[in-house]
């Protein structure tokens, strides 16, 4: 089977319910194999990884979106981001070599809160946040539609150390009547809630589909090419360095000469001389 990086959106005729489906491995792939994560955090990263792609195909305006959850357990910091609709980047930091076999949400980050953060290109930043309380990312995500956005949302994410996939189903506002609005919900939801990780994990996307609901009236929309990419830039390296402030940035200048920061992310050097920190800190007229 040939797997891809890629996600779909499909529509059912004649009901107010869309869906969108991912599927990554190389993405996914390349982006986890630049630490050396637990297989239990590096599953939890496909997980937000797909959750991410998911939810940017939900915007209807071009944005970036973050999925991070900040803990007290083992994980204090898993953050995935999906920008330009179809790049994904992603980090883990914590206390990582305690982790070993198998663990729950609540094992890995504790006490956790999870939040969503939308950056449109154009308009205000936008964050909901919701306590990281239920069994799986999945029924958090859930969770988190139905107070913030109030949109009845069913969400199916699976990972292991190489695939990730993710299906959602969204009862956008109602056309229909009420009655029949409900029942094909609850039909739909239904079938989706039979469809089991290792199903995600092997099958194509249009074979969990046609799994799931061949006998509905299922329509494909294109698919998507999903892939890894930093959104990274000197530009940006610079603000974050202006953050540490004038005096921190001048000392870490007299002793090594310049100021290096690698990319977290992707490992990307940026590499400052004085002249640059000098037009960053235009206020002061010397570094010396």
């Amino acid at each position: 089977m040939i797997y891809s990086d890629i996600r779909q959106r499909f529509l059912f005729d004649h009901t107010d319910i869309r869906g969108e489906i991912s599927s990554l491995e190389s993405s996914f792939q390349q982006i986890s194999s630049r630490q050396n994560y637990p297989p239990a955090v590096t599953a939890l990263l496909g997980e937000f990884l797909a959750a991410a792609s998911l939810l940017s195909a939900t915007l209807k305006f071009p944005a970036t979106i973050t999925v991070q959850a900040l803990g007290q357990g083992p994980i204090k910091t898993i953050m995935t981001e999906c920008f330009q609709k179809t790049k994904l980047r992603g980090i883990v930091r914590g206390d990582l070599d305690s982790i070993s076999g198998p663990q729950t949400l609540q094992q890995l980050l504790g006490s956790a809160t999870l939040a969503i953060t939308i950056e449109p290109q154009k308009g205000e930043r936008y964050q909901g946040i919701v306590p990281l309380q239920r069994d799986n990312l999945s029924a958090c995500l859930e969770h988190y539609f139905a107070q913030s956005e109030q949109l009845a949302t069913k969400i199916k994410l699976a990972a292991n150390q190489h695939r990730a996939s993710g299906i959602l189903l969204q009862q956008m506002p109602r056309t229909t009547d009420k009655e029949k609005s409900e029942a094909d919900w609850q039909h739909l939801r239904t079938l989706l809630e039979s469809l089991k990780s290792d199903e995600q994990l092997n099958l194509s996307p249009e074979d969990q589909l046609y799994r799931l609901f061949h006998n509905d009236h299922i329509r494909l929309l294109q698919a998507e090419p999903l892939q890894f990419q930093c959104s990274c830039s000197k530009p940006r390296t610079a603000k974050a360095l202006a953050s540490l402030g004038q005096d921190e940035v001048k000392n870490i200048l007299r002793e090594q000469g310049s100021v290096q920061i690698n990319c977290e992310f992707c490992a990307q050097r940026y590499v400052f001389d004085k002249s640059e920190i000098s037009a960053l800190f235009a206020s002061d007229a010397s570094l010396h």
